[in-house]
């Protein structure tokens, strides 16, 4: 019994001193001291530790890349150009880049490890993009499956951003099993109401982030947003335009209204807005007033399929359905859509087709 206590112990011993070992040599390996990171060709320069993901170490000197996945490799949204010394694409790299990507040396910053001296570019309004201390100020319900979330910004107290664009949510790591992660939302504020950011959220089924949002964060506490982000906006033409969307796809919609009524636009505005059943159209009585404020603006509600109990005298089928049966010849119209992949692509195969260039359609697709 002795000798099996002693040989127990023994291996016990062995094992944590491989540990050990182990613990020290990986440090050792990964210390490769201070790393220069040169972006935009010198515009600017950071000295650095090397050794962890270029996205995180980005992160810790306030530039923050777009990402949704919290690092893991799988959204392919933190992309940017490593110029020299990122060594070769990786397998987990591969599937998010195209071919012209690849030849212009195209990375995923969450993948790249900071292991030598760098050049990278990145898009200059990136280098704008700030972190935001908030706290949730307030929750109201749209539909059965979507809601509005009013954040309070308290350091910095302000944000600047265009009708359009988007923020990052930083979801905590709030029970077992789930890790910290980020993700994606356009803003559906008045741009005007700088203090505040409010967000369109539709609940995912099991989704990380719209669980926390929906059951576990309380008004009052705090949350943290980077932003603002993205290059969807309206352009500064006044050709007619056609948005189409679906579910949340309604919040960057509500902001350019919002702008719209604030210059007092006259630009013709056709908004799509389609839902499976009547229970998922939200927000008719602020399109309603958007109407009144936006001469120009007009709202179609589109359902696909009502229920007989609903006594729905709306527009019927699918949202492209309704946008045909308006239209026979977009060519001096523009396309704003918001949506799913599936929507989106729909919306410009049925654009296109009606005769409007396809450099006149501008979406925000969600991954």
């Amino acid at each position: 019994m002795i000798e099996f206590v002693f040989s127990v112990l023994l291996l016990s011993g062995i094992a944590a001193g491989l540990a050990m070992i182990l613990v020290i040599s990986e440090k050792v390996i990964q210390n490769y001291g201070p790393c220069k990171i040169t972006l935009n060709k010198g515009k600017k320069e950071l000295t650095v530790e090397g050794g962890k993901p270029l996205l995180t170490t980005l992160k810790e000197q306030k530039i923050f890349l777009p990402s949704a996945c919290g690092g893991r490799g799988t959204c392919g949204v933190c992309k940017c150009k490593v110029l020299n010394g990122a060594g070769p694409l990786l397998p987990t790299e591969t599937p998010y880049m195209d071919d012209k990507e690849r030849k212009e040396g195209v990375r995923l910053a969450c993948q790249v490890k900071v292991r030598n001296d760098m050049e990278i570019e990145i898009p200059a309004f990136l280098f704008a993009i700030q972190q935001y201390q908030a706290k949730l100020a307030a929750v109201e319900d749209l539909t059965y499956d979507m809601k509005r979330f009013r954040f309070e910004l308290l350091g910095p107290e302000t944000m600047d951003f265009v009708a359009g664009q988007y923020v990052q949510i930083t979801c905590p790591a709030y029970k077992k099993g789930v890790d910290e992660v980020s993700r994606a939302y356009s803003i559906a504020s008045d741009p005007k109401d700088t203090h505040f950011v409010e967000l369109i959220v539709r609940r995912v089924p099991n989704g990380i982030c719209t669980t926390w949002l929906f059951d576990y964060l309380k008004v009052g506490q705090p949350v943290q947003l980077t932003g603002p982000y993205g290059e969807f906006r309206m352009s500064d033409t006044q050709a007619p335009m056609i948005f189409i969307a679906g579910g949340s796809g309604m919040a960057p919609f509500v902001s350019i209204l919002h702008q719209m009524r604030h210059v007092g636009s006259t630009r013709k505005a056709d908004y799509f807005f389609g839902g499976n059943s009547v229970r998922d159209l939200c927000l008719g009585q602020q399109m309603a007033e958007f109407e009144k404020a936006i001469p120009s603006f007009t709202f179609h509600p589109v359902v696909a399929r009502p229920h007989p109990e609903d006594n729905w005298t709306g527009q019927t089928g699918l949202v492209t359905e309704a946008v045909k049966r308006q239209y026979s010849d977009l060519s001096g119209h523009e396309g704003y859509l918001c949506g799913s992949p599936g929507m989106i692509d729909a919306s410009i195969k049925v654009l296109v087709g009606l005769g409007m260039p396809q450099d006149k359609v501008y979406y925000d697709k969600f991954a």
